[in-house]
């Protein structure tokens, strides 16, 4: 793919935007941590809302989508659409109490919810695991992906320069990327450590905005190199016959050669991941750098239509442009497919790139390249302050400069930033060469059956450090012995979603099992817990008996109303603008008439629950 002058105009306008907002919000982020890291809890809702989006919005999501698609149809995306239920959850019930505790990191209500030994012991070590394995592992799948974007467009069939020769020799080839790839990951290392969150959201914002654009304008092109989405849909049926209508179906056929995606498959995303399992972005009950927006914005009311705003924007305006190119990808590459069934480690995502090699003009050549740098560089950014706000909060502070200045503070975050990013860039080349899509369900699978108790952490008051210490340890003993166990009993290997079903249940069982076995906190930490953070329903009993006049939430019922129906907005909206966009009329009218019922009654509902927060008073 060959870029002319307009397009490198495009990319430098690019770059030197972002440097600019690194450095326009410089001063800002040195004023403490609370500036660099939660923007002095002063983001309004839909900078802290579209910061969410544009993370999870990273290089390596339109090739995992891809992956998924060629390889079970437009239903193998319930992979990551099934967790639409636990992210309104998070919305509704989970926003305003993580609001309330006022903690810097997810990490830090730990010791809030806990006490002794056990706490310390489970915050430490959960910070350095997210900071420093987590954390890593997704800079390096990020970055993998990036690794094939550019080799399959700007860098395709381009002979090496004469110096990039004479400097690598006849390897040089194979270099190109990743000088690419670290000159950008040192670029954000810049104008992240200058910037701090607000910088860093700010960017978010902007990048989001120019991603979509260019998936939109790439999807547009898609459908009229086929002349139009019908003409598409039957290329697709002409490629792999009868059973070729199936990539078509959100809801999958699960029967003869149609059953793209087996139906237990389907039902353990549906029914079980979205509690089970625990993931960057999608944690039952909110966490990471979700929770580091929410703790952000202004109020409750900001932190809860922040993160409406990021699951109604996750679930419901990005998809589509990224489906409709792995669509056009099943039409003009049907041997992805055939890889794909062949060996599963055949990585078929390269099909998104390709697609935007053989049909992007010159001109937007320069956008589709930005899209996938602005992607790639909101991730990392948000990785790197999010793991350095661990480490710093959560290690550095907490356990070996308690007295440390605010100053010292400042100083210990950007080198922290640095640290995450290093740890990035080395994962990035030992992950080389895996698929995403992969790399995704490794880590569903590795946090599988901690979700439930990060969920009921909130509302039973029994759970202690010990649930939380023995499910995170337990699920990754599980892991790694699920398969084994399988081959002893002389069975094959699960797959992943299996995998997943036999981790979670096993880590719940033994977590639930810990929980009785050991005593309850202390009454003190309870107490403290509930007087500030509030939570409702029956299970604080004993501690409610203690401390009579909290006004504790008593809109449970209605949160969770408002979750269910903020749910049937995405999933009618989804298949909605599918059928609009493929011109079955009559079912995106019946779709869209259930999205804008429950559109309304998540409006009236959205409106009450705000106007009880400011009715009870409760702490912005």
């Amino acid at each position: 793919m060959i870029l002319t002058t307009i397009d490198y105009v495009v990319i430098a306008a690019y770059f030197v935007v972002t440097i600019g907002i690194g450095l326009w919000f410089r001063s800002r982020a040195s004023k403490d941590i609370s500036e660099y890291f939660i923007s002095g809890r002063s983001l309004p809702w839909w900078v802290a809302g579209t910061s969410m989006v544009a993370t999870t919005f990273a290089a390596d999501t339109p090739l995992a989508v891809t992956g998924l698609t060629i390889q079970h149809g437009l239903a193998g995306n319930w992979v990551w659409w099934s967790f639409a239920l636990g992210g309104m959850v998070t919305v509704f019930i989970y926003s305003r109490l993580w609001r309330r505790s006022g903690v810097m990191t997810d990490v830090e209500l730990v010791e809030m919810r806990y006490s002794g030994k056990p706490a310390a012991l489970l915050r430490g070590s959960r910070a350095i695991y997210i900071s420093m394995i987590v954390n890593p592992i997704i800079i390096g799948w990020v970055t993998s992906a990036m690794y094939t974007v550019l080799n399959e467009t700007i860098l395709y069939q381009v002979p090496a320069s004469s110096l990039e020769v004479s400097l690598f020799g006849e390897s040089a080839l194979a270099y190109r990327p990743w000088i690419i790839i670290f000159a950008t990951l040192a670029l954000v290392g810049v104008y992240g450590m200058m910037s701090g969150m607000w910088g860093v959201a700010v960017a978010d914002a902007l990048q989001f905005c120019l991603a979509m654009f260019g998936c939109a304008a790439l999807a547009w092109l898609a459908i009229g190199h086929f002349g139009g989405a019908r003409e598409l849909e039957a290329r697709v049926v002409e490629n792999f016959g009868e059973g070729g209508t199936a990539a078509f179906d959100l809801i999958p056929d699960f029967t003869g050669e149609n059953a793209w995606m087996p139906v237990h498959v389907f039902l353990l995303l549906l029914l079980v991941q979205w509690w089970a399992t625990w993931y960057p972005g999608a944690e039952p009950g909110g966490g990471g750098y979700v929770v580091q927006r929410m703790a952000s914005c202004k109020d409750e009311r900001h932190s809860l239509l922040a993160t409406l705003w990021f699951q109604i924007a996750h679930y419901c305006v990005r998809p589509w442009p990224w489906l409709i190119v792995a669509l056009a990808a099943l039409a003009m590459y049907p041997d992805l497919r055939q890889g794909e069934l062949a060996d599963p480690a055949f990585d078929s995502g390269v099909g998104f790139p390709r697609v935007m090699r053989d049909l992007s003009p010159a001109g937007l050549r320069g956008l589709l390249t930005v899209t996938f740098f602005a992607a790639f560089m909101s991730t990392l950014s948000t990785q790197m302050n999010w793991g350095a706000s661990y480490l710093v909060r959560d290690v550095y502070q907490r356990f070996l400069r308690p007295e440390a200045t605010e100053r010292q503070l400042t100083k210990a975050s950007r080198f922290a930033s640095l640290i995450v990013l290093i740890g990035g860039g080395v994962a990035s080349v030992l992950m080389f060469g895996k698929s995403v899509d992969a790399a995704w369900q490794l880590l569903l699978a590795l946090g599988a059956g901690t979700g439930a108790v990060f969920m009921l952490r909130w509302f039973w008051w029994r759970i202690n450090a010990w649930s939380e210490i023995v499910s995170m340890f337990g699920s990754l003993v599980f892991f790694i012995s699920v398969g084994p166990a399988f081959s002893a009993m002389g069975m094959d290997a699960p797959g992943p979603e299996v995998k997943m079903f036999f981790v979670a249940l096993l880590t719940i069982v033994l977590w639930v099992l810990v929980t009785f076995l050991t005593p309850p906190e202390s009454d003190s930490t309870l107490d403290a817990f509930y007087r500030k953070v509030r939570p409702g329903g029956p299970f604080w009993k004993p501690v409610a008996e203690r401390n009579p006049g909290v006004n504790v939430d008593q809109d449970l019922v209605m949160s969770l109303l408002a979750a269910i129906c903020a749910t049937g907005i995405v999933y009618s909206v989804l298949p909605g603008i599918g059928n609009l966009i493929f011109g079955h009329y009559a079912a995106a009218f019946t779709c869209g008439a259930f999205a804008l019922v429950f559109s309304i009654i998540v409006a009236i509902l959205v409106r009450r629950l705000t106007q009880s927060d400011e009715t009870a008073g409760s702490p912005k």
